[in-house]
């Protein structure tokens, strides 16, 4: 994108899709390496390997509730008991026709049965079970291999481990995985107006949230952040600041300095660096227009608004895919459908992102869009995600039903 002076025009900005796509095809990203690591420790990490079910599952029929092993042919009637099935081992013979073998819910269902009657469903008399109903073959039985079967692809590369898959993993016995390795990412803050959380600040001084959300986020998407001292306003201090910076991590976002007045710095301190540089100034979107994606070398560079709704809210609606591509993840971001309970509003040609809170009312999500203003630093803990209103779409009446993509 041309750059006049680092001055916003309006005619070249690019939406906020546009401008991904315009970096990613300007800076190869891939993760670092891959590392395995202890099952219990791979919580949030991203798989390297595609998994596939080593056997199938279960490795036999089961009964799917206690009762009555049978022969569905022999039902209904009185079938004599012949034994009992025992977890954690098969009964050892074939079910002969008009017997019947107690079974428990998970137990392996002997060779000739083809069916389980619940408890409930029968009468005992001695050394005999009255079946009080016919039954189908196939009733109340978990068929082998109807969860995975052997060779069946069960999770792809670049999954966020959950717990779930966790426990999937523990189930086809893995107990490391292979993951890739977490990015390194630098956050850095400008501005001498910042002092740390545990200052009480004086007029004009606001204490450094900033840098706080975005590790967070950072680790949230599978990175490493990397905290680095809060950059003055003095010439020079954000370039050297950088430099550091990215001799021991693998990216760098920051925040503050990144619009077009006489105090931000971060573009041209950027560029100073070395190539491409400065890849995309400015981003027809609110909020966030100042947002800048560069990069020196392969090592991105991300320039978030000082705002604290607008760095968070463009982290993760626009920057995510770029630490998605360091991390190797491939997932989607989690959203819910919900019904608007208030309008929302737009410029015409931009892409508006609405941070929302949620609640749930008789089971379906209703969406309470928050305001947005330049000096809010609460609104983003409040709200629980964001909805989006694209270029063409100036506004959602009430009662719309939107997408919300909650925050990390």
């Amino acid at each position: 994108m041309e750059q006049r002076g680092f001055v916003f025009h309006a005619e070249n900005l690019l939406s906020p899709a546009d401008a991904v796509a315009t970096f990613l095809a300007s800076v190869s990203l891939s993760p670092s390496g891959v590392e395995r690591v202890p099952l219990d420790a791979a919580h949030g990490r991203v798989l390297a390997e595609a998994i596939d079910a080593d056997s199938d599952y279960p490795n036999a029929s089961r009964s799917a509730m206690d009762g009555f092993a049978v022969r569905a042919a022999d039902t209904p009637g009185r079938l004599r008991i012949a034994g009992d099935v025992q977890m954690g081992s098969a009964w050892p013979h074939a079910l002969a026709p008009g017997t019947a073998v107690r079974i428990p819910t998970g137990g392996v269902l002997p060779d000739g049965a083809d069916a389980v009657v619940p408890v409930e469903d029968t009468a005992l008399d001695g050394e005999t079970v009255g079946i009080l109903q016919g039954i189908a073959s196939g009733e109340n039985i978990n068929e082998r291999a109807n969860d995975m079967h052997a060779g069946e692809r069960v999770l792809n590369a670049g999954t966020r481990m959950t717990a779930p898959h966790a426990g999937l993993l523990a189930t086809l016995g893995f107990a490391d995985v292979p993951v890739y390795n977490r990015p390194r990412i630098a956050v850095l803050s400008s501005g001498d107006e910042l002092v740390a959380p545990d200052v009480v600040p004086k007029p004009g001084q606001v204490r450094d949230s900033n840098r706080y959300a975005i590790a967070a986020t950072l680790r949230a998407l599978g990175a490493e952040a990397v905290h680095v001292p809060s950059v003055s306003d003095e010439p020079g201090a954000l370039e050297r600041a950088l430099r550091d910076a990215l001799t021991n991590a693998d990216a760098a976002v920051l925040t503050g300095g990144s619009s077009v007045g006489e105090r931000d710095r971060t573009p041209t301190a950027i560029a100073s660096l070395g190539a491409p540089g400065v890849i995309v100034h400015g981003l027809r979107v609110k909020p966030g227009k100042p947002t800048v994606l560069a990069a020196i070398g392969t090592r991105p560079v991300i320039g978030l608004p000082g705002n604290p709704t607008s760095a968070v809210v463009i982290l993760q609606a626009v920057v995510r895919p770029v630490i998605d591509a360091m991390t190797g993840a491939q997932g989607v971001p989690d959203a819910v459908e919900a019904r608007l309970d208030a309008p929302v509003s737009s410029r015409e040609g931009w892409t508006w992102y609405v941070p929302v809170s949620l609640k749930n009312e008789g089971g379906a999500w209703v969406a309470h869009p928050l305001a947005l203003r330049s000096s809010t630093v609460s609104i983003i803990a409040r709200s629980d995600g964001y909805i989006v209103l694209p270029e063409d779409v100036e506004a959602y009446p009430g009662g719309t039903r939107v997408t919300v993509t909650r925050f990390i």
